[in-house]
């Protein structure tokens, strides 16, 4: 094998592991992002069911918990946590 083909052949590999490596850590970072855009539009959601609800007397906090529950699990978080709140 020359010297030229070797060097090619190293340079495609590492190509390829560079290429599978980028991708692994690409996967959970897209996770974590979207799930922080949930998150704070889950907060904005319980601010807008908070300002709706005050003539009514429900309130739902507004902490870590409650946007991270909305941000996974979305609308029906939002009525799980507005259930819990009139309870």
């Amino acid at each position: 094998m020359g010297t030229e083909l070797g060097v090619f052949l190293t340079f495609g590999g590492m190509l390829i592991l560079l290429f599978l490596f980028g991708k692994a850590l690409l996967v959970p970072l897209k996770m974590i992002l979207k799930l922080i855009l949930n998150s704070l539009l889950g907060a904005i959601l319980i601010i807008v069911i908070n300002l709706a609800g005050a003539g009514f007397g429900i309130a739902i906090p507004i902490n870590i918990i409650t946007a991270v529950t909305i941000g996974i699990l979305g609308i029906p978080g939002a009525v799980m946590l507005l259930a819990l709140a009139m309870l």
